[in-house]
């Protein structure tokens, strides 16, 4: 019965944090579409930092619980479940072309942020100090995306354009249909949707682990992670669909810069991280997806369908070995 209860309540979680981040992102997505910010930087920033909400969310609750393995194991497995199945996905239903900014900032930086967070864990412990500096590193990041805007402004008299070889942000149309106070409802709605379900994922996960005989970091890096990243597959893919690949890219990439500096910084800046030696294994395998989608980006300045079912074998073939193990 208890089983049977935490299996519902984590689909309960789910479909709450699902609801929350589409909300949060889809009001944070036309507020920035009416300021002109391109599609690749609302991908980048809004939209990828509003479906890391419940990563957030769910890492820093299980970190002031004591459950550094969740914390933690949230982070990697999300990044592993971005690049492997969202990303592959993407290139699967659109294979795309990358922009040289894409390419030369923002890839280069999701790898960059990946070596960092392998330094910081490679002594099993996340401190207070190493998650300032991974918070240091990702405002360093956004400080590099803010001057980027503002040189796409200056010099047009403060009217935006579109940058990076995107499109403006979702749609021209929503420009003169946005509404503040709606938007605002809106974003609002999606927080309160996000902490409660992440609260309620984080214990019905646990559950389920103790229940299934499997350890924290195994449901953590499998099951949580999966869950807290419905919002970035659901988002990319159906972006993907409607030809919105600038967000859909962008939202990955983002998602996983902000995940292995912003969110692991922020769980351990309230409580010192300590995980399972699994996290090597698991830091090792993002680190050959991250390897493999730089150097098919840098070489031939696109994802082919090919490329994309390479992705979403790993992605998936790590969940399954991750339970197994």
């Amino acid at each position: 019965m208890v089983l049977l209860e935490d299996i519902l309540l984590f689909g309960i979680a789910a479909l709450a944090l699902w609801l929350g981040a589409r909300s949060l992102v889809t009001g944070a997505s036309r507020l920035a579409s009416a300021a002109g910010v391109s599609a690749l930087v609302v991908g980048l920033t809004v939209v990828a930092f509003g479906t890391s909400a419940p990563e957030i969310v769910v890492s820093t609750g299980a970190a002031v619980e004591g459950r550094g393995d969740v914390a933690v194991g949230n982070v990697v497995g999300s990044n592993v479940f971005n690049i492997g199945v969202i990303l592959g996905l993407v290139a699967v239903i659109t294979p795309f072309r990358v922009t040289e900014p894409l390419l030369h900032r923002d890839v280069l930086a999701m790898a960059g942020s990946t070596i960092v967070a392998a330094a910081v864990l490679a002594d099993g412990i996340v401190s207070r100090l190493e998650g300032a500096i991974l918070l240091v590193v990702l405002t360093c990041y956004l400080g590099v995306l803010w001057f980027a805007i503002r040189a796409a402004t200056d010099g047009d008299g403060g009217r935006s354009k579109p940058i990076d070889g995107g499109t403006t942000a979702l749609a021209e149309r929503d420009r003169h249909d946005v509404r503040i106070g709606i938007e605002g409802g809106r974003i609002l709605v999606g927080l309160v949707l996000v902490i409660v379900g992440g609260r309620v994922l984080v214990d019905s996960a646990v559950g389920l682990a103790l229940a299934a005989g499997v350890s924290e970091w195994a449901i953590g890096v499998t099951v949580v992670a999966a869950g807290t990243s419905i919002p970035e597959l659901v988002t990319s893919v159906v972006a993907a669909r409607g030809d919105d690949v600038s967000i859909a890219a962008g939202n990955v990439i983002g998602s996983n810069i902000f995940n292995v500096v912003g969110v692991l910084g922020i769980a351990a800046v309230f409580r010192p991280l300590t995980v399972d030696p699994a996290v090597f294994v698991a830091l090792a395998w993002l680190g050959v997806l991250t390897v493999f989608t730089t150097i098919v980006l840098a070489t031939g300045r696109q994802l082919t369908r090919l490329e994309g079912v390479s992705l979403v074998v790993l992605g998936v073939g790590y969940s399954i070995v991750s339970l197994i193990l």
